[in-house]
């Protein structure tokens, strides 16, 4: 492969990379706006949704008994 293709094939690898990123990048926004919104919280209820929210802030060590 020659300079021109292999910069080519790098740039597509990167390309999807960067996208692949971005999609879970807005797939974590979107999924927290509509749990924290008003009517994301009012369908919970509604709908008797129990989901047991993990974070990172669960492991902290401040809140270890």
């Amino acid at each position: 492969m020659n300079i021109v293709n292999m910069s080519i094939v790098i740039s597509i690898i990167v390309s999807i990379v960067g996208l692949i990123a971005l999609y879970a990048v807005i797939e974590a926004a979107v999924k927290n706006g509509i749990n924290n919104s008003i009517i994301g919280q009012f369908l919970e209820k509604k709908n008797e949704i129990e989901e047991d929210k993990k974070s990172f802030l669960n492991d902290d060590l401040d809140n270890k008994n």
